[in-house]
């Protein structure tokens, strides 16, 4: 009964506070906690708004680079499609990947063989990168409902402890701490639900974008594999100079030498 009671208090001073109550007044009833949860919201505000500008096609594989690649690759100019990758001016998910593979064709003699290697190395490497700089939402939705769950637990807390100081404890307070209770919990849940979706959209988004990313590159790097493009080989040993193979004695000479023993033994 008394806490029937007390929420029944609870419920009646928002009905007489009315058109009074702001969503300021909201969070402020939700103590130190509420603030916290404030906080995680307005950093959780900026990480969704960096990856919505950062996780796009545009910014991971830009339709301007993909043309201008294509187009020199398929003249055979290597060089000159390294240099564009390591250009600061030019860096994206797309360009970074595809250093990776032109320097190890380049500098190693089996480059051929070793380029989609390093190419699947240094998209696994970066696709990481994208989804680590996701985390932290992630982790943002994690926490949300337990910080909701800590305010309830310090609220109901509060409550008890208000009850149990006096035979007619101070309604005031004891609304206080109810409200401390019910508000961190809705905020808790109103900022880890959007937190959680959007993780979960944005990593479908990274995956998507890495396979569109792999397939470009794949079509790249067929400019060098049919246009066999020379490059630097590793130094190769010089071959040792054979000797030149004796002479075979001629028919004649053996006859000769023969007869000439047979005429030594007769005499």
């Amino acid at each position: 009964m008394t806490a029937t009671r007390a929420i029944t208090i609870v419920l009646a001073q928002a009905d007489a506070d009315g058109p009074g109550a702001t969503w300021w007044d909201t969070i402020q009833s939700g103590g130190a906690v509420g603030y916290v949860i404030l906080g995680l919201s307005v950093l959780a505000l900026a990480l969704i708004i960096m990856h919505l500008v950062q996780i796009r096609r545009g910014a991971l594989i830009p339709a301007v680079q993909l043309e201008h690649l294509d187009e020199v690759l398929a003249q055979g100019r290597v060089n000159a499609a390294l240099e564009y990758c390591l250009n600061p001016d030019h860096d994206s998910y797309l360009t970074r990947i595809l250093a990776a593979g032109i320097t190890r064709y380049q500098k190693s003699a089996f480059g051929a063989f070793e380029i989609k290697n390093a190419i699947e190395e240094a998209g696994e490497d970066q696709t990481a990168r994208l989804y680590r700089s996701t985390d932290a939402l992630g982790v943002i939705g994690s926490i949300a409902p337990l910080l909701g769950l800590l305010g309830t637990v310090l609220g109901m807390v509060g409550a008890f402890e208000t009850l149990s100081r006096t035979a007619t404890p101070n309604h005031e307070q004891l609304a206080s701490n109810i409200s401390l209770a019910l508000v961190t919990t809705l905020m808790g849940l109103i900022l880890a639900i959007p937190c959680i979706a959007l993780y979960r959209y944005f990593g479908n988004r990274i995956d998507a974008f890495a396979s569109e990313a792999a397939l470009e590159i794949e079509r790249l790097v067929l400019h060098l594999e049919s246009t066999g493009v020379s490059r630097p080989a590793g130094p190769t040993a010089r071959p040792k100079p054979v000797a030149p193979a004796a002479e075979p004695a001629s028919p004649t000479s053996s006859r000769g030498a023969a007869a000439g023993a047979g005429g030594g033994v007769s005499s």
